[in-house]
Parts: structure tokens; C-alpha cells; sequence
């Protein structure tokens, strides 16, 4: 099986991918839409990229592209925790106090402020477009002060010290990747990561008016659908227009949810199912 996801080498999408399809084949792309294409163009089986992180929130590229640009199916997702290390080039394993930069991408340091603000208050920060290219640049310049946040993969591949492990400022960070397919066809995983299924769906309203949104949030409530998550995005329409993203924690049946949708539907409101999928915790 082939399998693309947000790049490089050694990132946290990299880590989820394996830990997930060890024996896949996998393909690194440099931007979320270029690994989306490459699912439509037929490139690859499988895409991988994320949705939403516990702290920075959703990634909003990859509900926009899959809305307005690709509208692939999905068909999985991935729940990853996120953990932080500090790593040096072995040649300043016994010196890393000295360092006197901080590389990485501008999140895990934000995600990391405390340690770095307790440890090393007069290093610079430079940010990369990932963690596993901070780690890549730290090992290619190994006389240089300098050290990278990134994961333990990071790390093996880009042969680094790890001199500070889980420097993170909170335990719970976790990322949702989502699982994207040409065709809607479910996910073969035997897993014993299994942890549920659910079911996304786009809803757009028909017009701006008081007590829309309780409208669309009844339909779910009378029925005991649990929603797990309730997010807005532009509708790229003009401004004040907006479609909300739903999750509700269960996969598609053939009576509560089918007949929320056609509820919905006879208020005028446009829905989509994103996907009915199961979902997997590391």
C-alpha cells in the first residue's frame, strides 16, 4: 500500500504513519494540498495529514482544501500524542547548556515556552518549516551551538542526542490526523489501537437568522447524538458567511443520523457527509 503524508522525513505525521502502517510504502509531500492531490490523482492509496492539535486547534488548510478544492472522503483518523524533545549533535552532548539557538517549527516552541523560558533565556529561537527540518539542519552543522526541538524519530534518524526529553508544557497534547481516500471505501485495519468510530459532516445554512444554529443543534440533541466537536469556517462566499464542521461520536447508522441529515435538509440546510470512519489512538 501506498501511503503519502505531510512531510519531510521524521515528522510527527511521519511517526503516526508508522506506527499506524509499518509496512507501508510512504511518500513524503511538501504541502498538505500536494499530498491531498496526490490521493485524487491516484499517486497514492492513502493520505495522511493533520486536522486539529489539542493546543494551536484545527489546521484550517486541511478543512478548506478538503471543502472547496478535493472533497476526498475520509475514511480514518489517528489521534497521536505529541512529545517534545531537546536534541544536540553528539559532538555537544556534554556542552548543551552553551547552546545558544533553538531551532524548530514555530509551534512545538510555543509549545515548550516554559522550559525554554526556565533553561535557555538568552537563546535565540529560529523557527523551520518542520521539526524534523530543524533536526536535519542541527546535524548537518554539528560545531555550531545550536539545538533542535523534535521527536524521538527525529532524533534516530537525523542522529541526535536527545539531552532533555519531554520538554513540552503540557502532557496532553495530542494531534488528529485524518485518513483521506479517492474512493469511499473502508478502512482494512486491524488495530488494536481501535478506540471508535464517528461521523463528520459539513452544514451550511440557508441564511443568517436568529436561532439558526439551535435549530441545527436540535436535530442531534433530541436524537442523543453525542457531537464531539462544533466548528465554524468562512463559507468563502462574502463576509458573515459560514459552514460548521461537525463530528458526532458514532459511525453513520440507519436511523438517527440519516434522519438528522434529512431534518436538516428540510430547513434548507445544505449537508455533507465528510466521512464515517473509525479512529485510533496512539
Amino acid at each position: 500500500m501506498k501511503i503519502g503524508y505531510l512531510g519531510p522525513k521524521a515528522t510527527f505525521t511521519d511517526l503516526a504513519v508508522t506506527t499506524m502502517f509499518p509496512f507501508a510504502e510512504k511518500y513524503a509531500y511538501d504541502t498538505i494540498p500536494e499530498c491531498i492531490d496526490a490521493v485524487s490523482n491516484g499517486e497514492v492509496e492513502l493520505g495522511v495529514v493533520p486536522l486539529e492539535n489539542a493546543l494551536e486547534g484545527s489546521v484550517n488548510l486541511t478543512i478548506d482544501y478538503l471543502i472547496h478544492e478535493q472533497p476526498l472522503p475520509i475514511v480514518g483518523e489517528i489521534i497521536a500524542p505529541i512529545q517534545q524533545h531537546l536534541m544536540v549533535h553528539p559532538y555537544y552532548k556534554e556542552h548543551w547548556n552553551d547552546v545558544r539557538e533553538i531551532y524548530s517549527h514555530s509551534h512545538a516552541i510555543a509549545q515548550c515556552h516554559k522550559f525554554l523560558h526556565t533553561t535557555f533565556k538568552k537563546a535565540k529561537y529560529v523557527y523551520m518549516t518542520s521539526t524534523s527540518a530543524a533536526a536535519k539542519f542541527v546535524s548537518e552543522h554539528p560545531h555550531l551551538p545550536i539545538a533542535a526541538i523534535a521527536n524521538e524519530m527525529a532524533a534516530k534518524e537525523y542522529g541526535l542526542e536527545i539531552v532533555k526529553a519531554n520538554i513540552h508544557d503540557y502532557d496532553y497534547n495530542h494531534t488528529r490526523f485524518i485518513i483521506v481516500r479517492k474512493q469511499n471505501e473502508e478502512l482494512s485495519l486491524q488495530s488494536t489501537l481501535y478506540a471508535g468510530d464517528k461521523t463528520t459532516l459539513m452544514i451550511a445554512l440557508p441564511k443568517d437568522q436568529a436561532g439558526a444554529l439551535h435549530q441545527v443543534l436540535s436535530a442531534f440533541a433530541w436524537r442523543r447524538l453525542n457531537l464531539t466537536k462544533i466548528e465554524s469556517r468562512p463559507a468563502k462566499t462574502g463576509l458573515g458567511n459560514y459552514f460548521f464542521i461537525i463530528d458526532i461520536d458514532q459511525k453513520m447508522d440507519d436511523v438517527l443520523i440519516p434522519g438528522a441529515i434529512a431534518e436538516l435538509e428540510a430547513l434548507d440546510c445544505t449537508v455533507q457527509v465528510l466521512g464515517s470512519y473509525p479512529y485510533y489512538i496512539i
